[in-house]
């Protein structure tokens, strides 16, 4: 996602909860924004680094293994035991 998409996303969602009425914010409401972009931002940013650390561990399952190893059923599989295992949501 752009920068430009989840300051959209994460806006939509500060309007949607508080026209439910389902929080009240203690902070001004762009702080409260910026805050929430940083965290989506961060959150990308583990699953790149997730994505990467799993393809490097292909890259050595490939060399151990030639022929036998089909890339695209592994990097799933690998990728939500790896995110898993480090306590990230997907």
């Amino acid at each position: 996602m752009t920068d430009k998409q989840i300051v959209r996303m994460v806006n939509m969602i500060i309007q949607d909860l508080k026209s439910q009425n389902m929080v009240k914010f203690k902070d001004k409401e762009d702080k409260v924004l910026s805050r929430g972009v940083e965290h989506v931002r961060r959150d990308f940013l583990r699953e790149a680094e997730l994505d990467q650390e799993v393809n490097r561990m292909m890259d050595d399952l490939e060399r151990k293994n030639p022929g036998e190893f089909q890339r695209y059923k592994m990097f799933p599989l690998l990728k939500r035991k790896l995110a898993k295992d480090k306590g990230i949501v997907l």
